[in-house]
């Protein structure tokens, strides 16, 4: 094999210097500014890529007023960017294999500049759906570039800190979009938060045109059986997107939720009998399907529906409130600065000896947040969750190192083939688990809300003592504005019932904190038991592939 040499320099490349897997860039010896550079470069494209769904997510009311859409087509615009995000975690690898990193640099930065460029011109629905749907490609191109960038920025020995600083980066994005979205939309116009957007893709693309990746190892990867297995790969997590999403809104007895559902079933099921039976597939199922890839999988789903309290719960407790974007600033700064402690402890303890300790800590600090926040009520303010969505967001990201260090590991010494399968596996598992999360807890919410509606209505009755001093008192209060009695009561029942709609609003809440904190204690001790016994009989898990890895370094130490 040719050496492996930098086009534009004529430099080659040393033995250390190589790419442990092809796809991937070479990591010279950058000098001191040029390492902090790429650093800074990381950093930047980290919290652009998860940008481009947190302006979505924390604008969505402000778009839906500005295009006149319904919630329905505003979950549109959701799945068009899920369904393209997640669909390309199984490509994007064997993409740069074939075709090399600079093209897929180029690829990822203008499909970014193409997206933000169209929502600027802000051209109508169907245009803003293509423009997320791209939003969701590039995305998913620069989560890949951030971690690569930070690579080249980091010494040989914390290399690995990339991948975890990386994935991290994209959950301060949210909370810092929203925290960011109240000074944009000035006069509710969202064409602001477009140009910012607009502003930060054309940053970045300067920045990665300016200072290039080092070139990678290229390879012949795709074969035609890459065709059917990709379409039905596709069809298959669109259509569980969308029964995800869509379900939400319209709710789960929908017709047409099912037929969603039965064609994800069919297309993920077509795509893994296919991979199973092929000679070099893009998935090695039978991989997959070890007991310790499986159970990494789920502890990655697990802990993104437990954070669901947050996204969910927390987020839709306080619209019920009654307090909007501009009021929550200072709780989702408060969010970001945790997500960020949590990146820099989640380093600085990141030990392979011991990867599941954080993840218990992390489980452990999700069950006592969520019954902890089983104690708001109506008057219960944004600064009263501060502490425990605080540690809710550092937990989030504080056991993802741990969770990605052990597949990537488990898959570099399976095979470089088998990095593809847990990008695969651990981007569906990220994506579709905060998506079930949400989900799930909204349904959960809606059930209780009308058990506590109901609740409320056999209580509110004529013979209620206290619900007639309070009609008189909300009707007394009124008299100054409303002259006629028979209106005076009428707006006093009204206004009555708005209250104990929000009281049973906020104990469906509640229930839905009960409920999440229960299942971070199921997801605890599910997690505890095998790794007492580990402690107790003096074995670590990942001890095999670690030795191996080590071997492989020693082989070519990039």
């Amino acid at each position: 094999m040719a050496p492996l040499k930098d086009p534009r320099s004529g430099y080659t490349f040393r033995a250390h210097e190589l790419p442990l897997i092809p796809g991937s860039p070479a990591t010279p010896d950058h000098p001191a500014g040029r390492r902090v550079v790429y650093l800074v470069i990381g950093l930047f494209l980290g919290l652009v890529g998860g940008a481009q769904n947190g302006f979505l997510l924390a604008n969505t009311a402000a778009l839906q007023a500005a295009m006149a859409l319904t919630p329905v087509e505003a979950g549109w615009l959701s799945v068009a960017f899920y369904s393209t995000y997640a669909c390309m975690s199984m490509l994007l690898l064997r993409m740069r294999q074939e075709y090399g990193i600079q093209p897929f640099v180029r690829y990822a930065m203008v499909g970014l500049l193409a997206a933000n460029f169209v929502q600027l011109l802000e051209l109508g629905y169907g245009p803003e759906l293509a423009a997320r749907a791209v939003a969701g490609l590039a995305a998913s191109g620069l989560s890949a570039l951030s971690i690569y960038y930070l690579m080249q920025g980091l010494p040989p020995a914390s290399r690995i800190g990339g991948m975890v600083l990386g994935t991290g980066l994209s959950q301060i994005a949210f909370p810092l979009a929203r925290a960011i979205s109240p000074a944009l939309l000035v006069d509710g116009d969202i064409s602001r938060a477009f140009e910012f957007q607009f502003a930060l893709s054309l940053l970045a693309l300067g920045a990665v045109t300016i200072f290039r990746l080092p070139p990678g190892e290229r390879r012949e990867t795709f074969e035609w059986l890459d065709i059917p297995s990709t379409l039905l790969f596709i069809m298959g997590v669109v259509s569980l997107v969308i029964f995800l999403i869509q379900g939400r809104i319209m709710w789960w007895d929908t017709p047409w939720l099912g037929t969603a559902l039965a064609i994800a079933i069919l297309g993920l099921g077509g795509c893994l009998l296919l991979e199973a039976n092929r000679r070099n597939p893009m998935l090695h199922t039978r991989w997959l399907s070890s007991r310790s890839i499986l159970s990494l999988a789920i502890t990655g789903a697990a802990v993104r529906v437990l954070v669901a309290e947050q996204s969910f719960g927390a987020t839709g407790l306080f619209s019920a409130l009654g307090y909007a974007n501009e009021q929550l600033t200072g709780y989702y700064f408060a969010l970001a600065g945790a997500s960020v402690a949590g990146i820099v402890l989640s380093l600085v303890r990141l030990d392979p000896k011991d990867l599941n300790r954080p993840v218990l800590f992390a489980i452990l600090v999700i069950a006592i947040a969520s019954f902890a926040d089983t104690r708001t009520g109506v008057m219960s303010r944004p600064s009263d969750l501060y502490l425990t969505q605080a540690a809710i967001a550092f937990a989030a990201v504080y056991a993802m190192g741990p969770v990605l260090m052990e597949g990537m590991v488990r898959a570099l010494v399976a095979g470089p083939g088998h990095v593809v399968s847990f990008i695969a596996i651990f981007s569906l598992s990220q994506t579709l688990g905060g998506l079930a999360g949400t989900a799930a807890l909204s349904a959960l919410h809606t059930i209780r809300l009308k058990t506590h509606l109901v609740e409320a209505a056999a209580t509110l009755t004529a013979t209620n003592a206290q619900l007639a001093d309070a009609l008189r008192q909300t009707t007394r209060g009124l008299g100054t504005v409303i002259a006629d009695p028979a209106l005076q009561q009428a707006a006093a029942s009204a206004r009555v019932s708005r209250e104990a709609a929000r009281e049973a609003a906020v104990l469906a809440f509640n229930d839905v904190f009960f409920v999440i904190g229960w299942l971070a204690v199921i997801a605890f001790v599910a997690v505890f038991i095998p790794w007492i016994l580990n402690r107790a009989r003096g074995r670590n898990p990942l001890g095999k592939e670690l030795a191996a890895l080590q071997t492989m370094l020693a082989r070519s130490p990039s």
